[in-house]
């Protein structure tokens, strides 16, 4: 194993995985700053998807801020730290659920486009809060609190279900009935749209 002193930053930067660069900021913080770098805008993104871009702001920051005083628990096992931290943002969330269920309601009463490109499981893979059809949002709006998480880690941070199971401390099989359950209850809030899925 190499001294990581020895190679430059922007090398050490590319080649350390995130388990390494979280290891190394525990005793230099600004290590921390890689992960920040490396996934502050899919953070972003996500909380803006559940929130609105608003709100985004602070619940990427709080995310980053939680996850450096949280580093010293993060398990160095886990070559990627993603689904951590998507994990964090989720429950940061959470605490805004009011501010997520207004957004959701108005984008229902919204005029904009309310049509659906067919298949319900591709709208969801889709899904932005500035692009919700408003009956979407309604069916959004509609779901339980970990039925909304589990499906939007799958569909708007991409995650697997393993990954959502990590994020969530819950159990794989959880995370699947989750996702099924609430795509069912969205394909019903569809109607025609979803037809044939």
């Amino acid at each position: 194993m190499h001294d990581p002193s020895s190679y430059p930053a922007t090398r050490l930067a590319a080649e350390a995985d995130d388990a390494s660069v979280i290891a190394n900021s525990r005793h230099e913080p600004e290590w921390f700053s890689m992960i920040f770098d490396r996934y502050f805008t899919t953070i972003h993104r996500y909380a803006a998807a559940r929130l609105g871009p608003g709100a985004a702001d602070d619940v990427a920051a709080e995310t980053f801020l939680a996850a450096f005083d949280q580093r010293d628990r993060y398990d160095l096992t886990r070559p990627e730290a993603k689904a951590w931290l998507y994990g964090i943002a989720t429950n940061l969330i959470g605490r805004h659920r009011r501010g997520e269920l207004r957004l959701y309601r108005a984008l229902s009463r919204s005029a904009a486009r309310d049509d659906v490109d067919g298949h319900a499981d591709r709208v969801t893979d889709r899904v932005t809060a500035e692009q919700l059809s408003p009956r979407l949002a309604r069916g959004l709006q509609s779901l339980s609190r970990g039925d909304r998480d589990a499906l939007m880690l799958v569909a708007c941070a991409d995650l697997s279900y393993a990954e959502v199971a990590f994020a969530l401390d819950i159990p794989i099989g959880t995370v699947s009935s989750r996702v099924h359950r609430a795509r069912t209850k969205l394909r019903k809030t569809l109607g025609h749209a979803a037809k044939g899925v």
